[in-house]
Parts: structure tokens; C-alpha cells; sequence
């Protein structure tokens, strides 16, 4: 493909509370089987991209550990391959990434050392499928400048959180607005963008000289009645993961039949490291329904619509409901467990009963699960 894909994977948000206290949002497991980045690697990869960066920053190592290798998205290849880029001290600059533009600016050498005539920009904490070759025929046959991949949201939607567009009948952006008090329309951007390489070089470079280190702000929104730039309607299942409310429904969305039948079966694939893990394990007194339950899972007790993630042991007499379980989560006999978040590696001592009532609960137990 005539583009090289970057990842912004670098970002941090208090929104996800204790969750991203240890991993960066793009590490964060989602379906059972993936992380949130393995959408956005899956994407470039089946889209024939051969040259990917990925921005990091806060809490790398889970995400630095998850691309060891780049075989599992095939981006092994003497041509191309996938890049980790992290803030690095120079005698010019030891700043960390101070913005979405700063991040690609710091690696403005890896742009200008390519020679493909596209970047395709997105983010690491989305959940999608997208074919960027219907998006960059799209980009060139509207002869735009940039184009911004954007999403009409339900009426009930907040969509206040998000960059709020607005386009004229030939699909020209004539609006944007990040993160409005009052928003003027349903359709947002949804952080995926496409720009001809040297023009995004040159832009970069006056926003570094002005002092600008946001890519919407800065170059999206300031340039958006200087350049063309043209809006690409995604009419297919979207969800950021922004905030524990947002990583909660997306794990539950993957309980939907169409939505499990669109991201697990249907061509394209959804590509993940994988684990050498045994089959999950359902022993006599288990009762699984509704439910997703990943490889290395031993299960002997209730487990109703929820989603557990791989190596997590479910004690006897053990009910849980609505809930999110994540990697090596030991749950002693005799618990109870409903509408909440159990984070990675935690121990549940048995006879403890943890329910959220008005929002989702966050469970961070350490205990050690030896003693008992």
C-alpha cells in the first residue's frame, strides 16, 4: 500500500482510574483474547500496510511486552516492519511528548526517511474494523488535504467528549469543535486520518515553531478552512476506550452475537499474541452462560454474563455476574461478584462478596493466594 501507518499509543487517562495505573490504555485486554491495540495492528496489517510506528509514553511496559514481536501481526518483513518509538533525551530536546503532534514531531525523522506518499493516523484505544484502502481511494478521489474518519452516533449519545464535526453536502468539513460544552451535530471524529506525508512533515514543523503540540487543536481545527479537509462516513462498529464506563461496555458488547460473529469469525481477522494456554476448563458444580471464557480459565462455580479473561480460576460455590475478570485472577470458594472490573493478577480470598451498585466496581485485591 502507497502508506505508512503510526499509532498513537502514548496517551494516559485518569478517566480509567485504577486500570491505567500499571498499563497504557492501548494494553488494555478487551473480548476475552485481544488488547485494544491489536485493532488498530490488525487494521494496518490486513490493509496491507508494511510500515507501522507506534508512539508509546505512559506505562509502556505491558505494551512494550505485548509487541516483542511483530510476527503475530505479520510485520516481520525485510520490507518495512513495526517500529516502537518512546520519548528519547537529546543535547536538543528532553521533553516527554507534550501533544498528539509533538509525539510524531519528536520522530520526524522516521517520516522523512520514508518514501511512500501517505500516513494513515489513528489511535491505539479503539475498538473497529476498517479497510484503509477504501479510505485512502476515497482520500485521493476527493483530492483532499486530510481526511478525518468520522462516525454518526446514537441521538443519546454524549457526544460532548469527543471532536464534533460537522460537513457540507460534498462531504467537506465546515465544523470542528473538540470536546464542545453544546455540541451542533452527532458526528464525530473518530481519530483516524489521512494525509499526504510532506504535508504533514511541513505542518509539523510550523507547529513546532508556533509552539503547538496537538494534532486536532493545532492542525485539524486551525487548518480546517485553509486545507481540504474532507470527512469518511464509518458506518460499521466503533467504540473508544476512554473511561471505565466505555472499556465496561465494550467488553459487554462482545456478549451481542453479531457483534462476537463480526469481530471473531468474519473476514477480515482480528490478529493477538497468543499464549500457549491450555482449553478452558469446566468442572463439575460450573454453570457458564452468556459468557466469554479465554484460554487457561479453570471454572467451578456461576458465571453469568461476563467476560474472563486468560488464566482466571473461579472457585467453588463462586457466583459471578456481569462482570469483567482479567488475566490471572485467582477467586477463592464461596464469592460473590457482580458488576465490577477484577484487575490482572489480583487474589480474592474465598467468603467476600464485591457488588457495584450505582457504577462499576474496581476490585484490586493482592492477596496472596498460597495461605488459603
Amino acid at each position: 500500500m502507497k502508506a505508512i501507518g503510526i499509532i498513537l499509543a502514548g496517551g494516559n487517562s485518569k478517566r480509567m482510574k485504577e486500570l491505567s495505573r500499571k498499563r497504557a490504555i492501548s494494553a488494555m485486554p478487551i473480548g476475552g483474547a485481544y488488547r485494544c491495540i491489536d485493532f488498530a495492528l490488525s487494521n494496518m496489517s490486513n490493509s496491507h500496510i508494511q510500515t507501522v510506528a507506534v508512539l508509546t509514553q505512559y506505562n509502556s511496559r505491558s505494551l512494550n511486552e505485548h509487541l516483542s514481536s511483530s510476527k503475530w501481526w505479520n510485520f516481520g518483513r525485510k520490507q518495512g516492519g513495526l517500529y516502537l518509538f518512546t520519548p528519547t533525551v537529546t543535547a536538543e530536546n528532553s521533553d516527554w511528548y507534550r501533544g498528539t503532534a509533538d509525539a510524531i514531531y519528536q520522530n520526524l525523522d522516521f517520516l522523512k526517511r520514508r518514501h511512500e506518499p501517505y500516513v494513515v493516523i489513528t489511535s491505539g484505544d479503539c475498538v473497529y474494523k476498517l479497510d484503509f484502502n477504501k479510505l485512502l481511494d476515497y482520500h485521493i478521489e476527493k483530492k483532499a488535504d486530510i481526511t478525518v474518519v468520522c462516525k454518526d452516533m446514537m441521538p443519546n449519545t454524549d457526544v460532548g467528549r469527543y471532536g464534533v464535526v460537522r460537513m457540507n453536502e460534498d462531504a467537506r468539513i465546515v465544523e470542528f469543535e473538540e470536546k464542545p460544552l453544546l455540541a451542533q451535530s452527532n458526528t464525530i471524529s473518530t481519530g483516524i486520518y489521512v494525509i499526504r506525508r510532506r504535508l504533514l512533515i511541513e505542518l509539523l514543523e510550523k507547529s513546532a515553531e508556533e509552539s503547538r503540540y496537538d494534532l486536532v487543536n493545532d492542525i485539524l481545527i486551525r487548518y480546517r478552512n485553509v486545507k481540504k479537509i474532507y470527512g469518511y462516513k464509518m458506518t460499521t462498529y466503533w467504540s473508544n476506550v476512554a473511561d471505565i464506563d466505555d472499556y465496561f461496555r465494550t467488553n459487554m458488547d462482545f456478549l451481542r452475537p453479531e457483534v462476537r460473529d463480526y469481530f471473531f469469525r468474519q473476514e477480515p481477522r482480528v490478529y493477538s499474541k497468543v499464549d500457549d494456554l491450555p482449553p478452558a476448563k469446566f468442572n463439575v458444580g460450573s454453570d457458564v452462560s452468556n459468557s466469554l471464557v479465554a484460554s487457561g480459565c479453570i471454572v467451578n462455580g456461576k458465571v453469568q454474563n461476563s467476560v474472563l479473561f486468560k488464566q482466571a480460576f473461579v472457585g467453588k460455590n463462586c457466583v459471578i455476574k456481569n462482570s469483567i475478570i482479567l488475566n490471572d485472577v485467582y477467586i477463592g470458594d464461596n464469592c460473590y461478584i457482580e458488576n465490577c472490573i477484577v484487575e490482572s493478577r489480583g487474589t480474592l480470598k474465598p467468603n467476600t462478596y464485591y457488588c457495584g451498585e450505582d457504577e462499576i466496581k474496581i476490585v484490586s485485591e493482592k492477596n496472596d493466594r498460597y495461605l488459603f
